[in-house]
């Protein structure tokens, strides 16, 4: 056995791995390693990859460039060109990022929309407002999604780490929801309740072009309370005291980049009633940006939503 694999099983090691991303102070090792990852000094860039890899399966084989500057850098690389082609068939939702299906399933429906549930992991379901912020516009969003849809990816360190649009649709509003960064691997999934709802966040609405409803969510982690999004000038990180409304508006056509994680984490996708899952789509299936991740159910059309408040 060599050290990259005994590495590899210690980190798979479940207590231990819960005790060294979770027990920690992890808001300060968070923002200590997005100072770090930006240091542009060869040996600084050079040991921190050494390290990445060693707990990691990284493979830089399709990135655009072959040199980073920073192990920052590299996090946030982008691709050769076409390497992740888009599924275009009408009624798919695309799947917005590299990442592994966690859960998925219907969002429980309730008269008002205030108690609608869905699952992390089994056993362990939360409510739709924690999720979204329990205000006027989030009420009036889950209410909407109530027997909708969800997906959640989840993105490991050595993915590609920007996200998509999943279809054509128009960005109308980000709200943004400070919060702690526990791990959000499987592992603290099954230990930590409401996770999701826990972390930093940023709940992103988009209306489609028939006016159909369409939330991405993407949830930061541990080393990775940092997003970036083209529609806004501002970084998303720990140092916004959330929640805090953010109105914008931002056209995309399907597939085309809306934003990027520091490192790895989780995006949630949640639809309205009238999506059903792509076939062949389960717990634990790895996916590319661009394959089909949900597609309209031909049993139920689904009329234009209105605009949240």
């Amino acid at each position: 056995m060599n050290i990259r694999t005994a590495l590899q099983r210690i980190a798979l090691n479940e207590d231990l791995n819960f005790l060294f991303t979770n027990r920690v102070p992890r808001i300060a090792l968070t923002r200590f390693m997005g100072r770090w990852s930006r240091i542009r000094h060869p040996w600084v860039r050079d040991l921190s990859m050494a390290i990445w890899k060693a707990f990691s399966d990284l493979d830089l084989s399709e990135a655009r460039k072959t040199h980073f500057d920073s192990l920052h850098d590299c996090f946030i690389r982008e691709l050769k060109p076409g390497l992740r082609p888009i599924d275009a068939r009408p009624g798919v939702l695309t799947s917005p990022s590299d990442g592994i299906v966690g859960a998925m399933g219907r969002i429980d429906s309730t008269p008002d929309g205030t108690d609608a549930q869905l699952f992390q992991a089994k056993g362990f379901p939360y409510r739709l407002l924690d999720l979204l912020g329990d205000d006027a516009r989030g009420r009036a969003l889950a209410q909407q999604l109530q027997g909708g849809s969800f997906v959640t990816l989840r993105l490991t360190s050595s993915m590609y780490h920007r996200f998509h649009a999943p279809c054509e649709a128009t960005l109308e509003h980000v709200t943004y929801i400070s919060g702690d960064t526990w791990n959000v691997n499987p592992i603290a999934l099954k230990r930590v309740e409401r996770l999701f709802c826990r972390n930093e966040r940023a709940v992103l609405q988009l209306r489609q072009p028939d006016g159909g409803l369409l939330v991405l969510v993407p949830v930061a982690a541990i080393l990775v309370a940092s997003m970036r999004l083209h529609a806004l000038d501002v970084p998303l990180n720990l140092r916004y005291r959330g929640p805090n409304q953010l109105p914008c508006s931002a056209h995309y056509q399907q597939g085309e980049e809306m934003g990027w994680f520091e490192h790895g984490s989780t995006i949630l996708v949640l639809t309205p009633p009238g999506f059903e899952p792509a076939p062949g789509l389960a717990d634990g299936l790895r996916l590319r940006m661009g394959q089909a991740l949900l597609q309209r159910s031909a049993a139920h059309t689904q009329p234009p939503s209105p605009p949240a408040p």
